[in-house]
């Protein structure tokens, strides 16, 4: 019999509040609006010489630096179709069709998504939290799950495999 071993980080205060507004139906844009947003990672791979997956706390505090640059914001998508944000020197400018918004710079995150869904936003956050694991500790699992919660019970989840 096969073992295999995964590790899963589930904390309460692995949680960001943030605005946005997605596209849907092809191009309706909904409102402006915000969540709180809980995060929860699961990695997948063999046991280590400490017969650990990843340090429990190495892991933890990865994905809380990740989820903490992201609360408190404005989330835009850089890679849609018909939003189109454009950064100034002190303000961000989005538009979409007839619809205008201005942020100040500085409660904006510009993310490389094409919206801002719960499922782009948790492949957004396994990017960011396989690079830290690969510069912090060399580590990259053979497989992660990141899962974003929007609204108490509606999660989205990215599951990425390496082949």
């Amino acid at each position: 019999m096969k073992e295999t071993y995964h590790i899963r980080i589930e904390k309460p205060h692995l949680v960001f509040s943030a605005a946005h507004f997605i596209t849907f139906d092809g191009d309706v844009c909904e409102r402006l609006h915000g969540h709180n947003y809980h995060v929860t990672a699961e990695l997948h791979g063999p046991l280590d010489e400490n017969h650990y997956v990843a340090d429990f706390i190495a892991v933890r505090d990865a994905l809380q630096t990740i989820v903490a640059a992201l609360d408190h914001r404005m989330l835009l998508p850089t890679k849609h179709q018909t939003i189109h944000v454009i950064e100034q020197e002190r303000e961000i400018v989005v538009s979409h069709g007839e619809r205008r918004w201005v942020f100040p710079k500085e409660d904006c995150v510009l993310l490389p998504v094409a919206n801002t869904t719960a499922e782009l936003l948790a492949r957004y956050l396994g990017e960011q939290l396989l690079e830290a694991l690969r510069q912090r500790l060399g580590f990259s699992p053979q497989k992660i799950q990141i899962a974003v919660d929007e609204c108490d019970g509606q999660w989205g989840v990215c599951e990425r495999v390496d082949p």
